[in-house]
């Protein structure tokens, strides 16, 4: 078991826009990667698989953190902050719905050994 935070930033474009968001998501890889606790942080695309025909929104960012610190700290990057007001929440952004949502690894009342730090 560990501390990692696992982040699934799901993201429904407005009609025509799933290529122009996705670039946009895109750029946000390489200064995410920079942080601190960054693991993984991987923008993807939804595709057809008859192994696979859930429901979806077509764009996902896959992330992985060290902790739940790391995860905070990136959320409250000066880059994300603007993504998520200028393409989420104005009327003129390229998303017309998303969901955020982060997982552990522990089962829910694990004994982890507590670590002095």
């Amino acid at each position: 078991m560990s501390k990692k935070i696992y982040c699934l930033a799901q993201f429904q474009p407005k009609p025509g826009k799933t290529d122009e968001l996705f670039e946009v998501l895109k750029a946000l890889e390489p200064n995410s990667y920079r942080e601190d606790g960054c693991i993984q942080y991987t923008v993807t695309r939804h595709i057809a698989n008859p192994f696979a025909e859930g429901t979806s929104f077509p764009i996902v960012f896959n992330e992985i953190w060290q902790d739940q610190a790391s995860f905070e700290a990136h959320c409250q990057r000066k880059e994300i902050v603007e993504f998520f007001e200028t393409q989420c929440v104005a009327e003129d952004g390229l998303v017309a719905d998303f969901n955020v949502c982060v997982y552990s690894d522990e089962p829910a009342e694990y004994d982890r050994p507590q670590l002095d730090n």
